[in-house]
């Protein structure tokens, strides 16, 4: 590997560092590597001497955490459970169900959300093209991978305690200080503060720190009954005894949390839905900060101590590499970040199936083997609106018999009545047409390709809709760019534990409360916390399995769709407000960046997201864009799923392979000039075997093509004006 000075290196990072070379010496550290080390403190000099100290960035409050981990009974990777630790059957079982330890806590969030996000299956790549094993040249080693370092934990926030987006660094013992980097990793979907770990794997094997952030997200809600809230590490307190500490507190609407709990008992706020803060209009910010925060503490870490013992501000924007990554909801705040970036403080970028919002103008025009797609460009909430009116009824396609479902065993469970109740309802409803339920299970299908989705990801709306996908990102994201109180019950909808036959809210129980920090989501349904239908007749009840306040029909709540709906159709203010805080706008920068996206994808489909944001940047950058755009046939958005759900790993290939690809280009762009692969499509071959199993056959290299230097030309996707062309 050539020193960044190299003549070969990039012309960016040449300007960026031919004023210095980092040659920090190996100093007093301030914390030890000891295993299991743990010392809070306010580190950062005031009142310095020193010419350049190493202050904390203004926007972190509080205390800021320092824990230093071994690598052999605790590390910054696998919580010290190792490459075997984080594919074994269960999680590890915590001392007291109900009171948890941080510790603890933080051990099976590591554990939950790197299996989110990976197959960890053998079978499916984990140990031979992936995982703590595979070192940063691909190579398989019989190591755990597990490694030592030290983690700063912090809130972000303006000084109200409202806001408090957690802030995670992990800086690895094996951290060169000669050739400092540092990858952002912020948490996917709306989890919690570890939601990226598997991407954060990538850097630490390659000693950078890592940045973590949740975005303003995060898993652990606000018990309304019990008024306990979470703290940053994931242990519960008192809302009044916690104050501004509380990761999050939810704030009334027009109706007191009191009065609300008592009309409404056993609700629970979630931070993305009810924080009233709009997070997805600050995930770029949040990134960025992110990065700041792991520059203070590499320099924290390994800044040259000054004469006066404090540590100076070594390790800047213009000598440390930086490349902003994520997936899904991640590698959109990356994505914004970047454009974000006026200080020069991103180098490149590499995400995975990024959420960007795509704004109304300009309008961008996507083909597909030269004829443009149905739709292109819509926004989140447009698309996912729609998917939560068809999705549940397409199900019931009769070429989709064998589509994946919710099942962990080689035996398809029976659809279940709310698919054809469904499509009975939109057609009363006037959004479909069809005399049998095929012929409106058709039309759905239908409609879903109209609106913007590929035939490759029919076999994907049956899972999706039975695990309520849909349902939950439209309701969260519906509260969450208007802005609403957990007391206003947008569209009669609530987060509550079920009963267990009544299905009627109840209290959750107090386990899964205590470890819902590790265990969930952040977007219920989660960890035995639901969504709520408060208009089903008879009264509240779990919203798949209640009825529509008007028909009576079991329908999934049909009613209840439509209203999100409508809140888009009808332009709500509130809504449409909270929409256009959330639009890129293309500029890059000019920083190299890759995109990897699975064309199969149904959750975020490429003709809404990536596709039209390549031409997007291009339209803008002309001549000085360096994105490349890396289409993989057979990809879709959960890895997870591949080996776990039935029939996922006979049909999809695991997508974290190519964004490791990514950020080995991205990486190699800027330390040696080596240029990035052009914009493509990636044709990959699925595993086969049964369409019913649950793990399918070994997968092997050849399943997962690199990505070409020079692809064919029936390969390249292009980019002329504002039209972006991608080959069939």
């Amino acid at each position: 590997m050539q020193h960044r000075h190299a003549s070969s290196a990039s012309p960016q990072l040449r300007r960026r560092f031919q004023q210095t070379a980092v040659a920090a010496a190996a100093a007093t550290l301030l914390i030890s590597a000891c295993g299991g080390g743990d010392s809070s403190s306010t580190p950062g000099g005031g009142g310095s001497t020193t010419q350049n100290p190493n202050n904390r960035p203004t926007f972190i409050v509080g205390t800021i955490s320092i824990k230093s981990y071994d690598g052999t009974s605790d590390d910054l990777l696998t919580a010290g459970l190792g490459k075997d630790g984080l594919a074994a059957a269960a999680a590890p079982a915590f001392a007291d169900p109900t009171a948890p330890t941080a510790a603890e806590l933080r051990r099976n969030a590591i554990f939950v959300n790197y299996r989110a996000i990976v197959d960890v299956q053998a079978a499916g790549g984990y140990g031979s093209l992936y995982g703590p094993n595979v070192d940063a040249q691909g190579n398989v080693t019989t190591s755990q991978g597990k490694v030592p370092g030290t983690e700063y934990l912090a809130f972000a926030d303006d000084g109200t305690g409202t806001k408090n987006v957690t802030m995670l660094v992990q800086v690895p013992d094996s951290f060169d200080k000669s050739n400092p980097c540092v990858i952002s990793a912020t948490s996917s979907g709306s989890r919690g503060v570890y939601g990226g770990i598997a991407v954060g794997e990538w850097g630490l094997k390659r000693g950078c720190a890592v940045a973590y952030t949740d975005k303003g997200t995060g898993a652990a809600p606000h018990d309304l009954d019990t008024d306990t809230v979470p703290l940053i590490d994931g242990t519960r307190a008192d809302r009044r005894g916690a104050g501004k500490a509380a990761q999050f507190a939810a704030q009334p609407g027009a109706q007191s949390l009191a009065d609300f709990t008592t009309a409404n008992p056993h609700r629970l706020a979630f931070k993305h839905a009810h924080s009233q803060q709009n997070p997805e209009a600050d995930w770029g910010k949040n990134t960025l900060q992110a990065i700041q925060f792991a520059l203070f503490a590499i320099n924290d870490r390994f800044g040259t101590m000054g004469s006066d013992g404090v540590r100076q501000a070594t390790f800047t924007k213009n000598n440390v590499l930086v490349i902003a990554s994520a997936i899904s909801n991640g590698g959109g705040a990356a994505v914004a970040a970047a454009e974000q970036d006026t200080d020069g403080l991103i180098d490149g970028v590499a995400v995975g199936e990024p959420n960007v919002e795509m704004p109304p103008s300009p309008v961008i025009t996507v083909r597909r083997g030269g004829t443009q797609v149905a739709a292109s460009g819509k926004h989140l909430y447009d698309y996912t609106t729609t998917a939560n009116l068809f999705q549940l009824c397409a199900a019931q396609v009769p070429g989709l018999a064998n589509a994946p479902r919710v099942s962990l065993s080689s035996t398809l469970p029976a659809l279940p009545a709310q698919t054809i109740n469904r499509c009975t309802s939109l057609v009363a409803a006037g959004k479909l047409a069809g005399a049998s339920t095929a012929d409106q299970a058709n039309a759905a299908l239908s409609a879903m390709h109209t609106a913007g989705w590929e035939p490759e990801s029919d076999e994907l709306h049956t899972s999706l809709s039975l695990l309520e996908v849909a349902s939950s990102i439209s309701l969260t994201y519906a509260n969450a760019y208007s802005r609403a109180s957990v007391t206003d019950r947008l569209c009669s909808y609530s987060f509550a534990s079920p009963a267990p036959t009544t299905l009627v809210p109840a209290a959750i129980p107090a386990i899964s409360l205590a470890g819902l920090f590790s265990t969930g989501n952040g977007i219920p349904p989660t960890t035995s916390v639901t969504i709520m239908n408060d208009d089903s007749p008879g009264g509240a009840m779990r919203d798949f399995l209640s009825k529509s306040k008007l028909s009576g029909v079991a329908d999934a709540n049909l009613e209840g769709a439509l209203c999100l709906r409508k809140l888009l159709d009808d332009r709500n203010t509130a809504l449409m407000t909270g929409i256009g805080q959330t639009y890129r706008n293309g500029n890059l920068r000019g920083k190299p960046a890759m995109i990897v996206h699975g064309r199969s994808d149904a959750l975020l489909p490429v003709n809404h997201t990536s596709r039209p944001y390549l031409g997007l940047n291009k339209s803008v950058e002309g001549n000085a864009s360096k994105l490349s755009y890396i289409e993989v046939t057979n990809g879709q958005h959960f890895d997870g799923f591949i080996d776990s759900v039935a029939g996922y790993g006979a049909r999809f290939i695991p997508m974290h392979v190519y964004v490791n690809r990514a950020l080995d280009a991205v990486y190699a762009n800027l330390k040696n000039g080596t240029a990035l692969p052009p914009s493509q499509v990636v044709r990959t071959t699925p595993r086969g075997g049964g369409l019913t199993e649950i793990v399918a056959p070994q997968i092997l290299p050849s399943n997962v093509p690199p990505i070409a230097a020079n692809p064919a030309a029936g390969d390249t996707i292009s980019v002329s004006g504002t039209t972006v062309d991608v080959p069939n």
